[in-house]
């Protein structure tokens, strides 16, 4: 990787990758795309080259990919699971017909591309516990359909055009930089933001539901290393399970509760968001990923609370 491209550099992933990559590359070395609305600002904008990038649009991306002398592109454009069920067709029109857009590009201009799959790729009759690399796929929600095809079609371009396409399944991701966006696994970020404030937090996931997890660090380590991988080694190329953690609403916020003792809890669960973590994997068997890349996690409950508690409190508290 030399001059890299991160569209949808703005959202939950984007705007940590775009910087963790600047970091390990060269300010000017990675161009931040955005679309309308969504433009990058602060250090974000200030730091390096930006590029509107609209999926829809293949004609302006083609046109930053050969200004900019692209050679490897993070597609991280994607509406998350919550919001597309809502908009079904908006959900398929950028994750899809965007990621078909982009696979061209990719292959006319031998790039490789980093296009991310979720747990949410997973469906009620999917093993739920240490859930398989290789296993039954039948989601019943519009976003883990188009992460899917994601995985299969990217599949495809690396089979029939050679496309260097890689990705991994990222589980519920936690943060303490942007905020949620959407995602049904949003409890276990928006939980840390409540204890911090001081407020009682309303828990829409039901106690005892177990979800896959990960710390950004360990996120963006991820989507680096495998991108930095000897393709040599890797058996698999798209949709590898990456686990670090997996916990249930009432295990977090125990480990809150260490640091915070009079923190409080109460459960008002939305149906909907319930259904689809019904749906994904409890845990998640990631031995492939060890195996082929050298995927090892570095943050576990504990930790990440230490961590994410910490930096939220210097933030929220200034």
């Amino acid at each position: 990787m030399k001059n890299i491209l991160v569209i949808g550099s703005t959202g939950q992933i984007g705007s940590e990758l775009t910087r963790e990559l600047r970091k390990r590359y060269g300010n000017e070395n990675v161009v931040a795309g955005y679309i309308k609305g969504a433009e990058p600002t602060g250090e974000l904008k200030e730091n390096g080259p930006s590029a509107e990038c609209d999926v829809t649009n293949p004609e302006m991306i083609s046109n930053v990919v050969k200004k900019h002398n692209i050679d490897t592109i993070y597609n991280l454009a994607a509406l998350l699971s919550v919001v597309a069920e809502a908009k079904p067709r908006l959900a398929w029109k950028i994750g899809i017909d965007g990621l078909w857009n982009i696979l061209e590009i990719a292959r006319e201009n031998k790039c490789a591309m980093f296009t991310p799959s979720s747990i949410g790729s997973f469906g009620p009759n999917t093993p739920h516990l240490q859930t398989p690399q290789d296993t039954i796929q039948r989601p019943g929600t519009i976003y883990g359909v188009s992460k899917v095809t994601t995985e299969l079609l990217s599949d495809y371009y690396q089979k029939k055009y050679g496309v260097d396409t890689r990705s991994v399944r990222f589980p519920g991701i936690i943060s303490y930089v942007t905020p949620p966006g959407g995602g049904t696994t949003d409890y276990a970020v928006d939980i840390y933001y409540s204890a911090v404030k001081g407020e009682q937090f309303v828990c829409p996931i039901q106690k005892g539901t177990m979800m896959d997890m990960m710390y950004m660090p360990d996120a963006l380590n991820a989507a680096i290393q495998l991108m930095e991988a000897d393709a040599s080694k890797l058996i698999h190329h798209n949709g590898f399970n990456i686990a670090s953690m997996s916990f249930d609403p009432e295990e977090i916020y125990n480990e809150i509760k260490k640091s915070k003792p009079d923190f409080k809890m109460v459960y008002d669960v939305d149906p909907l968001k319930q259904s689809i973590a019904e749906s994904w994997p409890d845990s998640m068997d990631d031995s492939c990923a060890r195996a082929e890349w050298g995927w090892k996690p570095q943050f576990d409950l504990q930790s990440m609370t230490i961590d994410m508690l910490k930096h939220l409190s210097e933030k929220l508290l200034k």
